[in-house]
């Protein structure tokens, strides 16, 4: 198996280093842009959302590689996701990112949040009047039926904790292959690991370098101490030792940045390697959940201060 891929449960390679094309601002011209870029670059795994609005952007961008022969559409891993208002037909969902795709299939297709959200609530900060209740087993049962007419190569979940993951295998007929969730030198997530490992499950890290630059984000770990110790020890950048302290972990990274530079700088990550002391350094680091840090979790007005009531443990 090649080093910058991982092999899934359903058989089929993941690269390691995929690009996210949320952007605030959802220019759809700027997001294409960066994606073709980074396609020349050499990335292959592009990662997606029906909430995010890049679909078309990301679609548009494979077409015209494709065009100008740069590529075959198997050379590309596209992942997208069935929004928390759509949990009642998750196959008209896909038909519909598909559509703003242009494409005829995703390599990988998630539930993007364990709960569920009114037909109305089709933006990503929901209100407490937009949750709903959820019925996940028929969710799964759409998801699978989604894998059964090969409109996605593999069907996973994403922000889901052990208790929601045990719950899905008591019932699904297909294991999820993925789980896509925070994760990072601050936010470890060993016990999330320990259980997808034991399940063939593959995890899937956002925010890998604490998203710097977004609303929830922080440089907390590109600014720490041992992060910059190790990188000047490798000639590497902060960065690089943070995202490769993932892959070592078995985990894929969704590095988010549209700068030609930053993108370059990632991708280096798949050249380094980290040797057993520096991963037992990198353990010594105060665990912190960004995204989900004390500022929100503590803040009893916050949107997401829901989502954590409907969590049954750390995830």
């Amino acid at each position: 198996m090649r080093s910058d891929h991982a092999r899934l449960n359903t058989g089929r390679l993941m690269p390691l280093l995929g690009l996210g094309t949320y952007s605030s601002s959802n220019d759809r011209e700027a997001t294409q842009h960066a994606i073709k870029m980074a396609l020349k670059m050499g990335y292959k795994h592009f990662d997606t959302a029906k909430i995010y609005g890049s679909e078309p952007a990301l679609g548009g961008a494979i077409m015209e590689a494709i065009t100008e022969g740069l590529m075959e559409r198997e050379d590309i891993f596209v992942t997208s996701k069935l929004w928390s208002s759509d949990h009642h037909d998750p196959l008209s969902a896909l038909n519909q990112s598909l559509q703003n795709l242009g494409l005829e299939y995703v390599d990988l297709y998630l539930v993007h949040w364990p709960v569920g959200f009114k037909p109305w609530a089709v933006y990503p900060i929901p209100n407490e009047e937009d949750f709903d209740k959820m019925d996940m087993e028929a969710t799964w049962a759409g998801m699978e039926k989604c894998l059964g007419l090969g409109l996605c190569k593999a069907i996973g979940v994403s922000n889901f904790s052990t208790t929601k993951l045990q719950r899905l295998l008591d019932f699904a007929s297909i294991r999820p292959a993925v789980n896509q969730v925070e994760m990072h030198p601050m936010w470890r997530q060993n016990k999330l690991r320990k259980f997808c490992g034991e399940h063939k499950i593959h995890v899937s890290a956002y925010m890998p370098l604490g998203g710097p630059g977004n609303l929830w984000g922080s440089t907390a770990i590109v600014r720490d101490p041992i992060i910059q110790s190790i990188a000047h020890k490798h000639k590497a950048t902060p960065a690089q030792v943070a995202l490769r302290w993932s892959m070592q972990n078995g985990a894929s990274v969704i590095v988010k940045s549209f700068n030609e530079d930053r993108m370059w700088e990632n991708k280096g990550a798949l050249d380094l390697k980290l040797d057993d002391y520096d991963m037992l350094n990198i353990e010594k680091l105060q665990e912190r959940k960004i995204m989900r840090g004390d500022h929100l979790i503590n803040n009893t007005t916050s949107p997401y201060r829901r989502i954590e009531d409907l969590w049954d443990d750390e995830i």
